[in-house]
């Protein structure tokens, strides 16, 4: 709770309010297209690593922070892309910008548990 109360809180909708301004030239397929892959390139193995790395560090875990835990971030990242791809998209082109940190803290809060759970999966 803490780092999404404050490194993601400033984050996220910053980076959110940077995909707005990066798109405006664009238009139609092209636009919904740059917004969600932006989004989904945001949310990357490195950006999950960095979660699972911050539930280590917490939990007084240090030495499995390593590169294990990388592999297990990219393969969590493969598989979640079809997901993600949905939410994304639906999270940049319907929720209006004002909204779409809400609406990534709702989906990220889900997807905490199944990046939680890619450790035993992806083992």
């Amino acid at each position: 709770m803490l780092v999404g109360a404050t490194l993601y809180a400033f984050e996220i909708p910053n980076y959110f309010a940077w995909i707005e301004k990066r798109t405006l030239s664009l238009s139609g397929i092209k636009k919904t297209l740059a917004k969600t892959g932006l989004a989904i390139a945001y949310f990357n193995p490195i950006w999950i690593f960095r979660h699972l790395a911050f539930i280590k560090l917490f939990s007084g875990n240090y030495a499995q922070i390593n590169g294990n835990l990388l592999r297990i971030a990219f393969w969590s990242f493969l598989l979640n892309i079809p997901i993600s791809f949905l939410a994304n998209y639906l999270i940049q082109n319907k929720v209006k910008l004002d909204w779409r940190f809400i609406a990534s803290a709702i989906f990220s809060a889900i997807m905490a548990v199944y990046y939680a759970l890619s450790e035993t999966i992806f083992q």
